[in-house]
């Protein structure tokens, strides 16, 4: 049997992180899987986020990690998915997914399906058939349509459309592989540009890598964004400038 690792990089999510920890719990009881850990990466929240979760915690099985201060979301994401491989053996599968409450935890299964069927990576993607965004203004859809293109051109990955949709599974052994290959420098990145570089560094290791259609809920999203778009824009194209004449 197979263990499910959930990685949470939280940063002042009080508003959302209580209701996705029960769907996420929902989830894994309508789905049959006893045997999974959440792990949530506190980032140096300075709201009620880390009592929230120990809460939660009370009913649930989670693990959490703190960073004293906000280090952003590359060093979140780096210490949960190295926290996850640890943990992890080699059949085991470790999922990533926003706290803002916007990634349905209901996709978990179909996710975890795929890796058993055979993919290393899955990502919920937003630009498969049967995948909606709600919420997002036009302009956003947009300029989050053309960056997809761009990197379907410049870095193709077969089976990849969407980059940098922070959802995703991965088989242990997969990730497990990337870590040893790549030590500290697999997730390098300090902003939203290291979702795109861990595919860009994973797309040299000969992994098979699928997409399942997510319907996402920016409606459900509570306060502003944490993302400074043009920062990020420009930060990821330098980024994959770099990869292609790496």
């Amino acid at each position: 049997m197979r263990k499910i690792y959930i990685v949470l990089p939280a940063y002042n999510e009080e508003e959302s992180i209580g209701t996705l920890l029960k769907r996420i719990a929902d989830a894994m009881a309508d789905a049959r899987i006893d045997d999974y850990e959440v792990i949530v990466v506190n980032d140096g929240s300075a709201d009620g986020t880390l009592g929230i979760v120990q809460e939660m915690g009370r009913s649930m099985p989670i693990d959490i990690l703190t960073h004293q201060q906000n280090q952003g979301l590359g060093a979140t994401i780096r210490d949960g998915l190295y926290e996850a491989a640890k943990k992890a053996a080699d059949k085991d599968i470790v999922v990533t997914m926003d706290a803002d409450d916007t990634h349905s935890p209901g996709l978990i299964l179909r996710m975890i399906r795929m890796i058993r069927e055979g993919h290393d990576v899955v990502i919920a993607s937003r630009y498969r058939p049967g995948a909606r965004v709600i919420g997002l203004s036009m302009a956003r859809k947009l300029m989050s349509y053309g960056a997809s293109w761009i990197f379907r051109i410049l870095t193709p990955i077969h089976g990849v459309r969407d980059f940098t949709c922070g959802f995703r599974a991965y088989h242990a052994t997969a990730l497990k592989n990337a870590i040893a290959t790549y030590g500290d420098a697999f997730v390098d990145q300090e902003g939203f540009q290291c979702m795109v570089d861990i595919l860009l560094k994973m797309r040299k290791m000969s992994l098979i890598f699928g997409e399942a259609p997510i319907i996402l809920r920016y409606d459900y999203k509570r306060g502003a964004s944490k993302m400074n778009v043009g920062k990020t824009v420009k930060n990821t194209l330098k980024l994959v400038v770099k990869r292609i004449f790496e």
